[in-house]
């Protein structure tokens, strides 16, 4: 592992500062490419309009037509956070803007799969359905589509996914990904992309005199949705992102929000009224995730729809009891596929004399669970810092022979490409893939799973350089003694940080004074950090560390009998 410090352009912190921002903030913003104060200005009149993403318009007279008309919607979603949250706002937000019939329907991760398939199109238009609205999937739904448009339904594809060579021949598709798409934030998550598509619909309803500006509904109200679907699906956090999560951090800490994320807050052990971007990613998120993992997606869908706090406390625990078994289940499977994984390290292959990983991990296990399979597949990746792949047999009927991969990749190694480049390679291999550059998934038959294997890794032996494998962590540096305080710690977790606009991690040589296992797999440290001691707790480590070591480390604060304490919470250690 090998710690490196952020460039820090000491005009910019200085413009910033002398802009009124906070020292320490105009340092790490300044590192992350934040160049005026200007961008920092989260309001919601600096959000992106919807008009430069392509397809909003066609779709807010689609919507507009359908709401005169009364027509039946119905939403198709998908299995995680974010499809979850993207159902939820399109529900919400329709039904806001007039739509009385609004229905949604939520693919099965085993016997569906991902997307909209042909199956599911031919269910919605029995449910008696009009009109078919995707959200979080779609732009690869080639089949899909054709096979909802075949039965006389109006499709509008909502997605944000990288599109395949084929486009689906929809009504409109919202995409800004697609080709000829000059949406800025190609980042946005599917959560985003319904969210835009509703401002657009208001929009179209005003010019048709539906309401004016004064009688027209508060689709705001939505931002804490989207703000929690953007977070949990880990896209960038570019400007535009960062305004929308910030807007609804702001609503949620005000106590307006939907009664499913109060519950969830509740339910998680969390604080509304101090939420952050952590509690999106580490507590809200994985509670409604597990529900498409190990049970179905409507229970955490209706969660987040109900307005009925006792209902919504009833789902959120619930939520939370599908969480536990999922963490329990990625216990076993985390640990048997560590083994799988160090299997494959080949002793012809050393570094420092001891045997190294293979440039990729696939594994495979008959006692694996498919729908915690790219947990494993991201716990494997940080663990030996690889590309990974994690396979389950499909539990689908007819389909025991299929098994389902999930994977994630490292910096410099483009996860969907390298499946693209495997399946030109071994065709037949790959029965389908999708995915982005930093996780991907893919079915293969069972007894084609060693060539993927050998022919994943040969893609990553063609790609990364020596030093990608190397793992880095991305650091700002060493940290004043002036900072050391909880209110600066208060003050950092208030902030957007996220996938692209990295949380504050600082590194120093510190001097180790004592250690000990807490609960047999987290470390617990004392330390004398510029003389003066710290304690500190790295997580899901347990190697000792020696007398003196280079760490990176978060800034965070320890509750014990009423009294705050700042600690470290260790990343990583250079020795």
């Amino acid at each position: 592992m090998k710690i490196i410090a952020r460039e820090i352009p000491p005009r910019t912190v200085w413009a910033l500062e002398q802009a009124g921002v906070h020292p320490l903030l105009a340092r790490l913003f300044a590192a992350r490419g934040v160049r005026a104060k200007e961008e920092l200005d989260d309001g919601l009149a600096r959000l992106l309009t919807p008009d430069t993403l392509r397809g909003t318009h066609d779709a807010a007279v689609l919507l507009a037509d359908a709401i005169a008309q009364d027509k039946r919607l119905c939403i198709v979603a998908d299995y995680d956070c974010d499809g979850a949250t993207a159902c939820a706002v399109g529900v919400r937000g329709l039904r806001l803007l007039g739509a009385r019939n609004v229905a949604y329907l939520v693919p099965d991760r085993v016997v569906d799969g991902y997307g909209l398939t042909p199956p599911i199109a031919e269910r919605v238009a029995a449910s008696g359905a009009d009109m078919l609205i995707t959200v979080d999937n779609g732009i690869a739904s080639v089949d899909g589509v054709a096979a909802a448009k075949a039965r006389g339904l109006q499709v509008l594809v909502t997605d944000h996914h990288l599109p395949g060579p084929e486009l689906p021949t929809a009504d409109v598709l919202v995409n800004p990904n697609q080709p000829g798409c000059e949406f800025e934030s190609k980042s946005i998550a599917g959560v985003g992309v319904m969210f835009y598509v509703l401002l657009a619909l208001r929009s179209e309803l005003r010019k048709r005199g539906v309401f004016d500006t004064a009688s027209q509904p508060k689709l705001d109200a939505l931002l804490p949705l989207v703000a929690l679907g953007t977070v949990a699906d880990v896209v960038k956090l570019d400007a535009n992102n960062r305004r929308l999560v910030a807007q609804g951090l702001r609503r949620i800490r005000a106590g307006f929000m939907p009664a499913g994320v109060a519950a969830l807050f509740k339910a998680a052990g969390r604080t509304a009224s101090a939420a952050t971007t952590f509690d999106f990613g580490f507590a809200l998120g994985p509670r409604i995730n597990a529900a498409g993992r190990l049970a179905d997606m409507t229970l955490g869908i209706e969660c987040l729809l109900t307005d009925d706090a006792g209902r919504a406390d009833e789902l959120a625990r619930m939520l939370d009891g599908i969480n536990r078994e999922r963490r329990d289940i990625e216990g076993g499977m985390r640990d048997q596929a560590l083994l799988l994984a160090e299997s494959l390290f080949s002793a012809d292959d050393t570094v420092e004399g001891i045997a190294a990983p293979p440039p990729a991990i696939s594994v495979f296990d008959a006692g694996f669970h498919e729908g915690v399979v790219g947990i494993v597949a991201s716990r494997i990746k940080d663990r030996f810092h690889r590309p990974t792949f994690v396979f389950a047999a499909s539990g689908a009927p007819g389909k025991e022979q299929e098994l389902k991969g999930s994977g994630r990749s490292i910096p410099g190694f483009h996860l969907r490409d390298a499946l693209d480049l495997v399946a030109k390679r071994h065709p037949g291999v790959l029965l389908r893939f999708g995915g982005h550059a930093m996780a991907a998934g893919c079915t293969v038959a069972r007894e084609h799973f060693e060539t993927f294997e050998k022919g994943f890794a040969q893609v990553a032996r063609e790609w990364l350089a020596e030093a990608a494998l190397t793992r880095q962590i991305e650091t700002d540096g060493p940290i004043s003694r002036e900072y050391m305080r909880i209110d600066l710690v208060d003050t950092l977790h208030k902030e957007v940080w996220g996938q692209g606009f990295a949380p504050p991690t600082f590194s120093e040589e510190v001097e180790v004074v004592s250690q000990r296992l807490v609960g047999e797999k987290h470390l617990a440290l004392k330390l004398r950090h510029q003389g003066q001691p710290i304690d500190a707790i790295w997580f899901s480590h347990t190697d000792p560390l020696p007398p003196k070591v280079k760490l990176a480390f978060r800034l965070d604060a320890d509750e014990w009998q009423g009294v705050r304490r700042l600690r470290f919470l260790v990343e990583g250690a250079e020795f």
